[in-house]
């Protein structure tokens, strides 16, 4: 299982996350289509014609691609 806050941060460090979620299936979470609730500890993920609504407990693990990434 995957910290929710960990999550959090990762996506506002990193501008996007990759996650895998227990079923196999990848999402990509991304500043903009993103919003964690904090109450309920799920991931909303707007992908423009369907929300998602993710329990933390359903993600297997998230990476980001360094490649991506611009330096500090």
């Amino acid at each position: 299982m995957a910290n929710y806050e960990a999550l959090k941060a990762s996506v506002a460090k990193n501008g996007e996350v990759m996650i895998r979620l227990d079923t196999g299936e990848k999402i990509e979470l991304h500043m903009h289509n993103v919003k964690f609730d904090d109450a309920t500890k799920e991931v909303i993920v707007d992908a423009a014609t369907e929300t998602y609504f993710i329990g933390v407990d359903r993600i297997s693990y998230y990476w980001f691609h360094k490649e991506g990434m611009m330096k500090e």
